[in-house]
């Protein structure tokens, strides 16, 4: 019986469908995602009240739900630009 540590779940990042292994890293989403982690930050929508999770570009673990949603926004906004 072969081991199943890693699956493939399709996850949305910036509105766009990916597949992707399960678990993965912060650096591995930005990649997949196409989001460059010099201008723009990575984040996991949450469901109800309270901040979206930021993703870190990095090697650490995150487990993954299938369909969950993820967006990139810029690291700096200047209101008015």
């Amino acid at each position: 019986m072969a081991d199943k540590q890693h699956e493939t779940v399709t996850i949305i990042i910036d509105k766009e469908k990916h597949k992707s292994p399960n678990p993965t890293t912060g650096a591995a989403l930005y990649t997949l995602g196409g989001v460059d982690p010099e201008a723009y930050d990575l984040y996991r929508e949450t469901n109800g009240k309270g901040d979206d999770e930021l993703i870190n570009n990095d090697v650490k673990p995150i487990t993954l739900k299938d369909g969950e949603h993820f967006f990139s926004s810029p690291k700096k906004i200047t209101p008015g630009a």
